[in-house]
């Protein structure tokens, strides 16, 4: 049996979605003359190792995009993303994953895996994401949000991240609520692949974890919310089924 992980949750429409803050901020930087510091973090998604299968994931999308087509050449982008990692990782360990680098701005994807702690777990994700953002407003850095991609659950009988939906929406309304800026993957995802097998197509693993075109996705919606999406652009035009 195929589901959507989150055909217990209905998807929320754009008019229902709350708002967050502005990107505006992060655009000044990518319209100005300064060199820009980027730091991506987050799960396996961000690390983007085995199951990109050797292609670009979508950090180095935003390398390759920034720094040689948008001619930024002195911008440094940092991964630092680790596979399996949940936000209770991060957050002790963020003097080396993040603030040593001094970025201008953090791109934060997390919660595939701390939604497998389920309804006990929620308010250690929001407690977690409260103490990053702390961190990051008191050395005036940027915070970048990201939903993670839709799921698909193959064995109904392991649905280990069935509340990924709930996380989402704890995500959202972080966001919301301090003013970030959040790039809702989760949602377009749902709104442009409309069934179990269009999502699959972007899915290494048939369940969780984005392919090359996943990766594409991701990258291009991203490069949409900061205005810098340009279909003559190599990076931008990349096949997508």
């Amino acid at each position: 049996m195929l589901t959507l992980a989150a055909a217990s949750q209905a998807p929320l429409s754009l008019a229902q979605t709350p708002a967050t803050g502005s990107f505006d901020s992060v655009k000044q930087l990518l319209q100005g003359k300064d060199p820009v510091t980027w730091v991506f973090t987050g799960d396996s998604i961000t690390h983007g190792a085995l199951h990109t299968m050797g292609w670009r994931s979508y950090v180095e999308h935003f390398a390759e995009r920034v720094r040689f087509e948008l001619r930024r050449s002195r911008d440094i982008v940092i991964n630092t993303g680790i596979s399996g990692n949940r936000m209770t990782g991060l957050v002790p360990d963020a003097e080396w994953r993040v603030h040593r680098f001094q970025p201008h701005v953090v791109s934060l994807m997390m919660g595939m895996n701390d939604c497998v702690g389920g309804l006990g777990g929620r308010e250690t994700y929001r407690a977690e994401l409260t103490k990053f953002h702390a961190m990051l407003t008191e050395r005036k850095t940027l915070l970048l949000l990201h939903t993670p991609n839709p799921i698909v659950i193959i064995d109904p009988a392991k649905e280990l991240r069935k509340d990924l939906p709930a996380y989402v929406d704890i995500l959202r309304k972080f966001a919301s609520d301090n003013a970030i800026p959040l790039i809702d993957h989760y949602q377009h995802w749902q709104e442009t692949r409309k069934d179990v097998y269009a999502m699959i197509y972007v899915l290494n693993d048939a369940n969780i974890h984005p392919n090359h075109f996943g990766h594409s996705l991701l990258a291009n919606l991203m490069f949409e919310k900061l205005g810098i999406f340009d279909a003559g652009s190599r990076v931008c035009r990349m096949f997508v089924p």
